[in-house]
């Protein structure tokens, strides 16, 4: 089969991660920031622990850490309150110092086998929030994915994360670096564990009024789909109630928890709708004709 992003330039070859356990592994991944990466990564943990889940997640963005400080607020909430809050089992990792990029990544590859293995035994999945640039721990992340989901915001700027665009015709022409990344890691994982990556594009943010940039980005996505493989997922509507939730650390599932003062509206409702549709389409493991008890 002819390899669909070979004229893109492939980034260093990452070793694949030789962990493979019981847990399957969701990444949460694109190289932009600011596309609701941590929001769905946090929402996906906290609805499947209300499935009844184990659940285990990894920050890889060591910098920004959103994930990490979402977590936190949410265990000061739930400890000022005296409220019981489902929390996700955590693995922090950190940069290596070394100074050559050789022994900086064979330290990096160690700390990933280490969180994995702490892991994979005790979670049903293992959530990883991958950050929004190209690093070593992302690229482990994304070879060793059982499924990858990537949020795009609704606009040209966060599809050009995936192939080019005709500035005058809107055709889609030739994939991006994050896709060669994801095609690399395809390409990984079938060597090292013959099994592959369910790639998710959900269109994140997306805005409730009808404009042809909507119905453009649709259009491209639907065509780039079927040239490098990725199914498509509705995603999460623009909505303030996300940018509030972050200081307590809660989500949308919580909201009706005691000691949570903000009004549960119909918007919630239909917030809600939008990460039960999310969690149908992505069909995971043990998850099938489960009753989504909220």
């Amino acid at each position: 089969m002819t390899d669909p992003i070979s004229d893109v330039q492939s980034p260093p070859q990452t070793e694949a991660p030789a962990t493979s356990g019981l847990a399957h592994r969701i990444v949460v991944g694109n190289e932009k920031g600011g596309a609701g990466k941590s929001t769905v990564a946090i929402h996906l943990a906290v609805a499947l622990m209300r499935l009844g889940k184990r659940v285990g997640v990894i920050d890889l963005d060591l910098r920004q850490a959103s994930l990490n400080r979402y977590l936190d607020n949410r265990r000061r909430w739930s400890e000022s309150r005296g409220v019981t809050l489902p929390m996700p089992e955590e693995a922090r990792l950190s940069a290596s110092s070394a100074r050559s990029l050789d022994a900086a990544e064979e330290q990096e590859l160690a700390n990933w086998r280490r969180a994995m293995d702490g892991l994979r035994t005790s979670c049903d999945f293992i959530i990883i929030d991958a950050p929004g640039s190209d690093t070593h721990y992302s690229r482990l992340a994304h070879a060793e994915a059982d499924t990858l989901v990537t949020p795009i915001n609704d606009s040209f700027v966060d599809f050009a994360l995936l192939a080019e665009v005709d500035p005058d015709t809107f055709e889609v022409g030739r994939p991006s670096a994050y896709a060669d990344m994801v095609w690399t890691g395809r390409k990984l994982k079938a060597r090292a564990e013959k099994t592959p990556i369910d790639w998710v594009v959900m269109r994140n943010r997306v805005s409730t009024l009808d404009a042809r940039n909507k119905r453009r980005v649709g259009q491209g996505l639907r065509a780039l789909s079927q040239r490098i493989g990725f199914r498509l997922a509705p995603g999460f509507s623009e909505r303030v109630i996300y940018r509030e939730l972050f200081p307590a650390g809660l989500t949308l599932i919580d909201l009706t928890e005691a000691g949570s003062s903000m009004t549960f509206t119909m918007s919630h409702v239909a917030a809600r709708q939008e990460l039960r549709e999310l969690i149908i389409v992505l069909k995971l493991p043990g998850l099938d004709g489960a009753r989504i008890p909220f």
